[in-house]
C-alpha cells in the first residue's frame, strides 16, 4: 500500500493541505489537484468514496467542510488508504480539540507534522495512536524551551549510546562556541 499523495481541500475547491510522497513536476501536481478537485466536488455525497484517476485510484472522505483525498495505486486496497485517511483526522482531532479547517490554515506546521509521523513515503510508519500523539508532545516541548531560550533536551530525548548526554543539553545564555 503506498499513497501517492494526500490533500486537504473545502468546499469551495481550495487546497488547504497537500503532501506528495512521488516525485512530480509543478505542472503536474497543478494538474492533478485540478482534475481530481473537480471530480470530487461534483460527485454526491451518497456515492462512493473511490474513483479511477488516470493510473491510480482515489480514495477520499469529507470531514466536516474538507475533502480528505488521497492518491494511491491501483492495485492497492481502498478500504485500507480510506482508513488510513481517518487515522490521520483521528489524530489531528486528538491534537487540535475538534479539529476545523481554521485549525488546519492557521496552523498548518503541526498538521504536515502529524502527517509526517503518521506516514512516511506514502506508507503507515507508525500506527499506534499513543505514539503518534507522544511524538508530537515532545516535539511541542522541544518548541516551547526553545521558544523561551530555555532548553534541556536530555529529560525528552533519549540518546543512542553513540552520543553524549552533554552533547544534548543546550545551557540558557550560553551559545556553541562561547566560553
Amino acid at each position: 500500500m503506498a499513497i501517492k499523495y494526500l490533500i486537504l481541500l473545502s468546499r469551495q475547491g481550495k487546497v488547504r493541505l497537500a503532501k506528495w510522497f512521488t516525485t512530480l513536476a509543478p505542472k503536474d501536481k497543478a494538474k492533478i489537484v485540478k482534475d481530481v478537485s473537480q471530480l470530487v466536488l461534483a460527485r454526491r455525497a451518497r456515492m462512493c468514496n473511490f474513483l479511477e484517476y488516470k493510473d491510480t485510484k482515489i480514495v477520499y472522505r469529507r470531514y466536516a467542510s474538507l475533502f480528505f483525498i488521497a492518491g494511491c495505486d491501483s492495485v492497492d486496497n481502498e478500504l485500507i488508504t480510506l482508513e488510513v485517511v481517518h487515522r490521520y483526522v483521528e489524530q489531528m482531532d486528538k491534537y487540535y480539540g475538534n479539529v476545523c479547517e481554521l485549525d488546519i490554515i492557521f496552523n498548518f506546521q503541526k498538521a504536515y507534522f502529524i502527517l509526517d509521523e503518521l506516514l512516511l513515503a506514502g506508507e503507515l510508519q507508525e500506527s499506534s495512536k499513543k505514539n503518534v500523539l507522544r511524538c508530537i508532545g515532545q516535539q511541542d516541548s522541544l518548541e516551547d524551551m526553545e521558544t523561551f531560550g530555555w532548553c534541556t533536551p536530555v529529560a525528552l530525548l533519549e540518546p543512542s549510546r553513540s552520543v553524549s548526554r552533554r552533547a544534548l543539553i543546550i545551557h540558557p545564555r550560553r551559545l556553541p562556541g562561547s566560553r
